[in-house]
This record gives structure tokens, sequence and C-alpha cells, in this order.
């Protein structure tokens, strides 16, 4: 086994030497390019990558920020997943979160982008700017508060009264049996956001004249069309569109905070973002808080893989 071991080191050894050595021509071969790349890196490299890898040393420590970080190994990951309940629930919630309004919300950002390519520019225009509306307006949780307030003034308690639906107000965003809907009813309505867009710019990018070919090919409606010209033409986009449809259904906490408080009641709509927001802003315990992080940051790795490995089958 010494002797397997001993070969296999020179060997990685050396091809790693080949590949920084390569990578060093290079730099110097197109140092302009890397010149104007070295700002964007530089900053990537700062706010994001080296923050990460903190936060991962962090997750193995206990840290609340008034004292320095005091190792103590597995830790928190062994209190994270057996000893704390709430947030078993939190992963619930999650998945039940993300597995609903992750592929629904992707589908209909593609859908709603290709019915309306397919509209007059100046119509295109404006139902872009309708649909992608929502996503940044800062007063949308109070649109969705007065819809579902648990009083008979609330537009949705009114409007059910009013038909003989039901006889007495329904507490829309405190009752645990209603809540988790109601959430992802916002959540959807707001889905059509940075991919969306993507979608939109790659549809106007695919040349038309492929269209004309694949009719001259035997493509006989426009649902072949999609399948074999259209999406494999927006590969790039699909992939940026499938990234920020998970990051969006994991990370979802503000919609939560907004209609159903922090907490909301018995945990029902809690969140692992929420969790994490409890532990690192609230409490202080930013080495648990880490730890959160860390597992949230795996997971959404995962879920991309797994995406890519899909998306790479489109078109075939």
């Amino acid at each position: 086994m010494a002797t397997v071991i001993e070969k296999v080191k020179p060997a990685y050894k050396s091809r790693l030497v080949d590949r920084m050595t390569g990578l060093g021509r290079d730099i110097v071969k197109h140092r302009v390019s890397y010149a104007f790349l070295a700002p964007y890196a530089l900053i990537f490299i700062t706010f994001t990558v080296i923050p990460v890898i903190i936060s991962i040393y962090l997750s193995f420590t206990y840290y609340n920020i008034l004292e320095p970080p005091k190792f103590q190994g597995l830790q928190n990951y062994i209190k994270l997943f057996l000893g704390d309940d709430i947030f078993l629930v939190a992963v619930k919630n999650t998945f039940v979160l993300a597995a609903i309004t992750g592929p629904i919300g992707y589908l209909a950002s593609l859908m709603f982008a290709w019915f309306i390519n397919e509209l007059p520019p100046k119509v295109r225009a404006f139902l872009i700017l309708i649909f992608y509306a929502p996503s940044i307006s800062g007063n949308v949780y109070m649109i969705w508060t007065v819809m579902f307030s648990g009083d008979s003034y609330g537009y949705m308690n009114s409007t059910l009264m009013k038909l003989g639906i039901i006889y007495e107000p329904i507490q829309w965003l405190t009752d645990p049996k209603y809540m988790l809907t109601v959430i992802m009813i916002v959540v959807l309505w707001m889905s059509l956001g940075t991919g969306f867009l993507a979608f939109v710019a790659g549809l106007q990018g695919i040349d038309r004249s492929q269209y004309e070919a694949g009719i001259v090919d035997g493509i006989k409606n426009r649902w072949q069309e999609l399948w074999y010209i259209t999406l494999p033409n927006m590969k790039p986009m699909l992939m940026f569109g499938a990234v920020m449809s998970i990051t969006s259904s994991f990370a979802i906490s503000d919609v939560t905070i907004a209609l159903a408080g922090m907490p909301s009641v018995d945990y029902a709509a809690h969140t692992v973002v929420n969790h994490l927001i409890d532990y690192g802003s609230t409490r202080f315990e930013m080495g648990y808080a880490s730890a959160i992080a860390t597992v949230l940051f795996i997971t959404m790795i995962g879920c991309n893989k797994i995406v890519q490995n899909l998306l790479r089958k489109v078109g075939r």
C-alpha cells in the first residue's frame, strides 16, 4: 500500500506543477484580459470565498462574538441534527417550500417568457415590466397582509364570507394549517424575477433561421420546436435560472418574517434561514449559526449538481 502511495504522489505533484505552469503561461499570454478580471476576482474572493471559508471554520467552534472562537469539533453539527427539534422542523418546511415553489416558479418563468416572446415588441416590454415588478417591489408584503388579514375586513375572508363558503374569519397568517400555503402563494407570485429576464433574453438571442431549418427537417408543432431548438439554445440561461430558483427557494425568509412573524406560531412557517437569523442575529451564537449556514450551503450545491445533470439531457 505504501509503495502505491509513493508512486501516486510524484505523479500527482507532476500534474499539479504542469497545471500551475500552464496557468502561469496563460496569464502572461492573456495578461490584459486577466488585468480586467482582477478587480472582480479580488472582490469576489474577499467578500464571497473568504467569508465562506471562515464560516466553515467557525462551524467547528463555539463563538459568541465577545470571546475568541473555541474549537469543539463536530459538537455544533451533533446538536443541530440530534438535539435541535426546531431545526428539523425548519428543514421540513424549507424542503416543502423548495420542492413546490422552486420547480413551479422555474417552469412558470420559462413558460411565461416563451409566451411573451411571441408578442409585438411594445406589448412584450410592457408585460415583462408587469411580471417582473412583484420581485422588486418594496411594499409587496403589505398587499398580502391586507388580503389575508385575520378579521372579516380582509379581502379573502370578506369574499369567502359573502359567498357563504365560510361563516367566520380564518386566521390565515396565525393558524399553522394555512400559514405555509399562504407563503407558497406569495413566493410563487414573486418568482418571476432575474431568471425570468434571463429566459426572455435567451429567447431573443435565438437565430430565427433555426426554426425555418427545423420545419424543413420535420418539426411539426411548437412543442417539438421548444424541445429540439429553443431549449438546447438556451442551456446557459436555463442553468442560470435553475441556480437562481434553487438559491431563492432555499433562502426564503423575508416572506415568512413579514407575513407570519419571527418566530411563527408553532414554528409552522419557520425555515432554515429563519433559524440561521435567529442564532446569528438575535442570539449571537455565531459558531452554531455557521454550522446551519454550512449545511444549507452544501445542500444548495448538491441540488445544483442534480439540476445540472438533468439540464444536460435537454434536447438530446
